[in-house]
């Protein structure tokens, strides 16, 4: 299967990626419908064992009954029962046009995956993950790396929402930023927060990821997509100074001053790559 340059173009550049149980068919269609970026239909965590056979069938025949559909799937972990039947199900599924690999740890199965030809994004939420970070980046057909914060802080046994938790957790997210670029990825994908009534909560900590160097965030439901977007989305502010930066280096050359402020080499980067995330 070949992949459509629009959609590959979305995958890398997605702010957010809202997640939908295979089992509920009816929220698929409302995820769809949300301001969502991208739609992952979960098998995994979502899913209870004994529905795992019947979460395949459902979205087998919801992509049938609605063709014009495209959507990615979170299959079941390396290792388990599922993970085979999973990959042949979205083999069979042209509309499946990305997989996120959840407890990514070896490369051996992110190549079984990647020969269906669908771009991956392998889910760092362990620390066997973390330790084999490079080696997974740099697997053909991986788009996006991400990160499963929750499951690495229990992994780690680490007390979840506490300073010396954020502390660890810090360390992970810059292995992700750092491995991506060297890998010549697009920036990885936050994880997901609990957080379902707080938008400013929410917005704040999609902020700091942002700041941090992730390219977007993964969602669990669709009121947490405004407060996401508006995080990793540039404000008309800093679009408006991209724009004089870019138009000083045009017209005057080298270094010059922008708002008071020196302007060399690598502010006009950052001034390109903020109007090109906001699609000017």
């Amino acid at each position: 299967m070949t992949v459509s340059i629009e959609m590959a173009s979305r995958m890398r550049q997605a702010r957010s990626a809202l997640f939908v149980p295979a089992t509920r068919p009816d929220r698929i269609t409302k995820a769809c419908d949300s301001e969502a970026d991208l739609v992952i239909v979960d098998f995994e965590d979502a899913v209870a064992l004994e529905d795992k056979a019947l979460a395949r069938e459902l979205l087998e025949q919801y992509l049938e009954e609605t063709p014009e559909v495209t959507l990615c799937v979170r299959i079941n972990a390396p290792g388990s029962e599922y993970f085979d039947a999973d990959l042949d199900l979205c083999a069979r599924l042209p509309a499946v046009s990305g997989i996120m690999v959840p407890k990514a740890e070896a490369t051996t199965p992110l190549e079984q995956a990647a020969a269906l030809g669908r771009p991956l994004w392998p889910l760092i939420e362990s620390a066997a993950g973390l330790d084999w970070i490079a080696e997974l980046a740099a697997v053909e057909g991986v788009e996006r790396l991400s990160f499963g914060a929750l499951d690495l802080a229990l992994d780690l046994d680490l007390e979840s929402d506490t300073p010396g938790a954020e502390a660890v957790l810090d360390q992970a997210r810059y292995q992700l930023v750092l491995h991506s670029r060297l890998a010549g990825l697009a920036p990885p994908m936050a994880g997901v927060s609990p957080e379902l009534d707080d938008d400013e909560a929410l917005h704040a900590t999609a902020l700091r990821a942002r700041q941090m160097g992730f390219g977007g965030m993964l969602c669990i439901h669709p009121r947490q997509l405004a407060p996401v977007h508006r995080a990793f989305t540039p404000g008309i502010e800093q679009l408006e100074w991209a724009q004089r930066v870019l138009t000083g280096a045009q017209t005057q050359g080298g270094a010059f001053r922008v708002d008071g402020q020196m302007v060399d080499a690598p502010v006009i980067e950052r001034a390109r790559r903020l109007l090109a995330r906001s699609g000017h």
